[in-house]
């Protein structure tokens, strides 16, 4: 099998390696885009029926060889109904990222203490807050269901907007490039039956966990009976940070 992959690259022509080097291109993106998700262990599900695949036919299994030729067309059904939230967040995230935009981190970053602090001042004093960073895929469907801001970052901004008695602290704020965007806006919610019973009553938690699962924001969250920071990423919450555990994954989180 080697010796005949080899004597086919030998005869390969340009067109043949660009025609690799966009396969490779494919997969590294689409690696990038579910590690760290349900998707990654059902990537390496199919890998392993690929292979059985592969192995039996070679071997003449002929019937573990039928039962696996069978089975393929209501696997691909059952991982779209499955994974549905996971290939549109794939869909998403690969046409961000041919669309990256190089300096939206960098103005950010200038920015960022300022939400550091604010978060520091709010988790002292126990007022809730959420706040959603944009990364690659855009926010901006879900500015429509707030208000409008287009202020620069300022810790006094985000602690006013925040404040039990302003008219925009229900709901998240919403931050792209070194912009405050938008405020009082509403996050997707996922299916609290997946999550269990201590999140059912936190809907700040919940709303970041579920913008996390549909695109690669960094959404913090103050907690307002504790005052506890959390960072929800890639659908996971990280909980229980110090300002320093915050700053330290949001910037490598953002940056990468």
């Amino acid at each position: 099998m080697f010796a005949s992959i080899l004597r086919s690259l030998r005869h390969a022509t340009l067109a043949d390696l660009a025609d690799i080097l966009l396969v490779a291109i494919i997969i590294y993106n689409l690696a990038l885009l579910i590690r760290d998700t349900r998707a990654y262990q059902m990537a390496i599900g199919l890998f392993i029926i690929g292979l059985l695949y592969f192995v039996t036919q070679r071997a003449q299994l002929a019937v573990t060889y039928w039962l696996i030729r069978n089975f393929i067309p209501y696997l691909i059904i059952a991982i779209i109904v499955l994974f549905q939230d996971e290939i549109r967040r794939f869909l998403t995230g690969l046409g961000s990222r041919w669309l990256r935009r190089p300096m939206a981190f960098s103005a950010l970053r200038q920015k960022l203490e300022e939400v550091f602090q604010a978060v520091d001042y709010l988790s002292q004093k126990k007022i809730g807050a959420l706040i959603a960073l944009e990364k690659e895929v855009s926010l901006n469907a879900f500015l429509e269901t707030g208000t409008r801001v287009g202020a620069d970052i300022s810790k006094e901004l985000l602690v006013s907007l925040f404040f039990p008695h302003s008219p925009l602290h229900d709901g998240a704020v919403i931050i792209q490039s070194s912009k405050v965007a938008a405020a009082a806006c509403l996050l997707p919610l996922p299916p609290v039956k997946t999550l269990g019973e201590a999140f059912k009553t936190r809907t700040r938690h919940l709303a970041a966990i579920g913008l996390s699962q549909e695109t690669d924001a960094a959404i913090i969250v103050v907690s307002e009976e504790s005052g506890e920071v959390s960072l929800a990423t890639r659908g996971k919450l990280h909980k229980a940070l110090n300002k320093e555990d915050l700053e330290e994954r949001v910037i490598h989180y953002l940056q990468r």
